[in-house]
């Protein structure tokens, strides 16, 4: 059976929206866009269900404009988690094989897996992803594709990311309650980096920077291994709050300034520009100056940057990363945020656009970077092995296990229109184009676990 035939659908429950989107990869491994949908998300906290009804709403409501744009019955979804609760460690295995004739197979580095997922963990966490990084066969170091050599003894370095299980559980039963079927939890700078990173800047090192709504999700890859994840609880409200505060406006007129007007450097504004935002009822028009504006978007955006240089300092690899950083995410569209980023951190950057991997599409907004994570589900649902051989073998099961085909919803970021605003300039927002030569996934990409079964079939009270 051929995989690109299957239709794969990605949930991308985040803290200002909940993006879902319906997609297959086509014949030229790019994906084609069936349908997507969006929800402005209220039940969600930096990540983190807060509210599980406000929360279903939205999925369901996402979930449904996605069903009729593709014309697709949306069963099965790949759903992204992020959140404070994540944290990330390194871990070293060692297995014995009894056949040293025998080539080394997806068997084996399987088994190495599955102990993984026995490692002790603090009390209410569980395994989210275990990924190999590089094995060592009868001694000989350094090797990342162990497949097809011989050998007895075979170890492995992993990087396992963990989170809470309460989160997890939260996110299952919001998706469940809209009455969609969670195959897999896919950490989101995970999904992002796939969407927006090409293989090339993976082996050379670089540093994800995802900025979203309610949390920052960094991954940084270096000799095209996974080395570092993390999620900073900061992110682009918390920039609009800091706006609402400063120049004293409500928060709707708040986030309009910032998409629209907002810079991450206020020495690149106009020293004269003035926006005019209308007054509550009955009172004037409040006038604010870009260059004000400007300054408090720039204080929070460098507090941001910091915790990002840290995390990138405590992998060990601030040095080597030759593809400096990539910027995407919702937070991305920030003007002059790349100047700014590279002048923090003293590294190249870029603004990473989820075009790569997307073929012909009459929904040009999928284009943007807040659609990375959304877009990175996709992939990421494809190259779910485990999924693809249950699912394509075993021809004489009977029809309690059917193919079940996947519909993801994507969720269009719905900017504010300017009702209460009245702009006296306007300012023309740079977008940055970035190609990426795309090179075909290996093997390691394939090693996403399934988490499903972990988090159902360890009850909560072992932790109690």
């Amino acid at each position: 059976m051929n995989n690109n035939n299957r239709i794969i659908t990605g949930l991308d429950i985040g803290t200002t929206k909940i993006c879902a989107i319906v997609g297959r990869i086509n014949d030229h491994g790019k994906i084609d866009i069936l349908g997507m949908g969006k929800a402005d998300s209220f039940g969600v906290m930096r990540g983190v269900v807060a509210n599980i009804d406000k929360t279903v709403e939205a999925i369901r409501k996402a979930v449904s404009e996605a069903q009729e744009k593709s014309g697709v019955e949306i069963r099965d979804v790949y759903v992204g988690i992020a959140g404070q609760h994540i944290k990330s460690l390194q871990h070293r295995d060692i297995f014995t094989r009894n056949d040293a004739d025998s080539e080394i197979d997806m068997d084996d580095i399987d088994r190495m897996v599955e102990n993984m997922h026995r490692l002790v963990l603090p009390p209410g966490d569980r395994i989210i992803h275990v990924l190999p990084q590089e094995f060592i066969v009868d001694g000989e170091q350094g090797i990342k594709d162990p497949i097809g050599m011989s050998g007895v003894r075979l170890e492995a370095n992993f990087h396992i990311i963990t989170g809470q299980i309460s989160a997890a559980r939260n996110i299952f039963k919001c998706v469940e309650k809209a009455g969609l079927n969670v195959i897999d939890l896919i950490l989101e700078p995970l999904a992002s980096s796939a969407s927006v990173l090409s293989d090339e800047e993976k082996e050379a090192g670089v540093a994800l920077v995802d900025i979203g709504g309610g949390t920052t999700d960094i991954a940084i890859f270096q000799d095209g291994i996974i080395r570092h994840t993390a999620v900073i609880p900061l992110g682009g409200n918390i920039i609009t709050e800091d706006i609402k505060e400063g120049c004293m406006i409500m928060r709707n007129q708040a986030e309009i300034l910032k998409v629209k007007f907002g810079s991450a450097l206020a020495t690149e504004t106009e020293e004269n520009e003035i926006i005019s935002i209308s007054g509550l009822k009955g009172r004037e028009p409040k006038e604010i100056k870009v260059e004000n504006l400007a300054r408090i978007i720039q204080a929070r955006v460098e507090e941001i940057l910091e915790h990002v240089y840290y995390e990138i300092k405590l992998s060990g690899f601030h040095k080597k990363l030759i593809g400096g950083i990539v910027v995407t995410g919702g937070g991305a569209q920030l003007k002059h945020l790349v100047q700014l980023v590279s002048y923090s951190t003293g590294m190249d950057a870029r603004i990473g656009y989820p075009t790569e991997y997307l073929g012909k599409s009459t929904v040009e907004d999928i284009r943007h970077p807040m659609y990375a994570t959304a877009v990175g589900l996709i992939l990421k649902g494809h190259e779910d092995r485990k999924y693809v051989e249950h699912t394509h073998v075993q021809p004489e099961v009977k029809s309690e296990a059917p193919v079940t085909e996947q519909r993801q919803p994507i969720v269009e970021f719905q900017e504010p229109e300017l009702q209460q605003a009245n702009v006296s300039d306007s300012v023309d927002v740079d977008t940055e184009e970035n190609d990426k030569k795309h090179t075909k996934p290996g093997w390691l990409k394939n090693m996403l676990s399934s988490t499903r079964k972990w988090f159902e079939e360890d009850d909560v009270s072992d932790f109690q």
